[in-house]
């Protein structure tokens, strides 16, 4: 944030001969003082959100070497503030695989945190790390949320209780522009501190500021947007993936962000969904088998061409999306997961029916928690 003083300072400086400047806020070390913080870092994907927080570890290196009054205004019985523990989520261990084990890892580097690092996959496992180290004042939880929501109250609880702070960097926007998840926004209702990062938008056209997560696929080089109902959550590494069913991840602008497929979701595929949910899937078996098996007769591609070729403006891009494997699979893990609108026996129904891929399947129901024995 950057302000130009136009006060009595602003004018002397001018009557000295100085110019009005833009003065912006400089980056400060953290704050080991103030007890009971909950701080989100949010910003896209490539935003620098861990790097940011690996300066909180190095600074409580600092901080740590510090005696007397410092030590007093740092503790609360035996729980000094300016010990860090670095707590990672277990879905993300695939990440950075060439880092060693201990290592708060970012794009472009690392720091090696020792013993005073751990994995947790739910707010059950993060509170043993809490209860097992006692005199653990601030806490990095990566990719915050990732996790159940408990974990928001269970963070405000212990820094009201024990003055604990927390620092979560965090995507609160997934893919879609929208709210990551409830833990997202729970997160943000108890947060006392937020920083937001952006990026430089990485379409190779653009140097706009960017905010967005944006997803895409890689096939034989050409860019594949993903379609709007592509599995929110799909686990998987940094590295760049020329693979159709496995997502890449980037920051875009506004202008750069295709996300074709939303129209569709809600004013075709749901729909579907709700009827089969009614006990009426033959609809929704059509569009599957459609999409499954001749996607030039389907709903989708008639919504994607009247918006995207058959326009002012066309966009070619964002017909790009029809050319990744597994369209049905990800309508129906949308439909399952998320709308909870099919059964487990319509699933598996469906499955049989139009001879899905299971093992495409059984990977992107098991990253969005809700597996199943197809």
């Amino acid at each position: 944030m950057a302000s130009i003083d136009t006060g009595e300072t602003g004018q002397l400086l001018r009557n000295l001969g100085f110019p009005l400047l833009k003065v912006h806020t400089s980056y400060s070390h953290h704050d080991f003082i103030t007890p009971g913080r909950r701080i989100l870092v949010i910003g896209p994907m490539g935003s620098g959100k861990t790097e940011f927080t690996s300066r909180v570890w190095r600074d409580s290196k600092v901080a740590l070497k510090k005696k007397g009054q410092a030590v007093s205004l740092t503790t609360k019985g035996n729980v000094d503030r300016r010990e860090v523990f670095v707590v990672r989520s277990s879905l993300d261990k695939t990440r950075f695989p060439d880092y060693p084990d201990d290592a708060l890892a970012f794009r472009g580097g690392f720091e090696r945190c020792g013993q005073h690092i751990g994995a947790a996959s739910d707010s059950f496992q993060l509170e043993t790390l809490l209860a097992n180290n006692p005199a653990i004042g601030t806490w990095i939880i990566d990719e915050a949320a990732f996790f159940d929501e408990r974990i928001a109250y269970l963070m405000a609880d212990e820094s009201r209780r024990n003055g604990l702070c927390f620092i979560c960097p965090t995507l609160v926007l997934n893919f879609r522009r929208e709210i990551f998840n409830q833990t997202a926004r729970l997160l943000l209702e108890n947060a006392t501190d937020i920083f937001p990062l952006t990026a430089y938008c990485e379409h190779e056209d653009c140097l706009m500021d960017s905010l967005y997560t944006y997803r895409y696929y890689l096939i034989e080089g050409r860019e594949c947007p993903a379609l709007y109902f592509d599995p929110l959550i799909i686990i998987g590494g940094d590295r760049t993936k020329s693979d159709g069913r496995e997502p890449n991840y980037c920051t875009r602008c506004d202008e750069h962000h295709y996300l074709p497929g939303k129209e569709y979701t809600f004013f075709t595929l749901k729909p579907l969904g709700e009827q089969a949910a009614r006990g009426n899937i033959a609809p929704l078996l059509a569009e599957l088998n459609a999409l499954a098996g001749n996607i030039g007769v389907s709903r989708l591609y008639a919504s994607l061409s009247s918006r995207y070729i058959d326009c002012e403006t066309p966009c070619a891009v964002q017909m790009n999306a029809l050319d990744v494997p597994c369209i049905a699979e990800r309508a129906i893990v949308y439909l399952y997961t998320e709308q909870n609108l099919l059964s487990a026996d319509q699933l598996r129904y469906l499955v049989e029916e139009l001879g899905l891929d299971k093992e495409y399947l059984a990977r992107r129901l098991s990253d969005n928690r809700r597996p199943l024995e197809l």
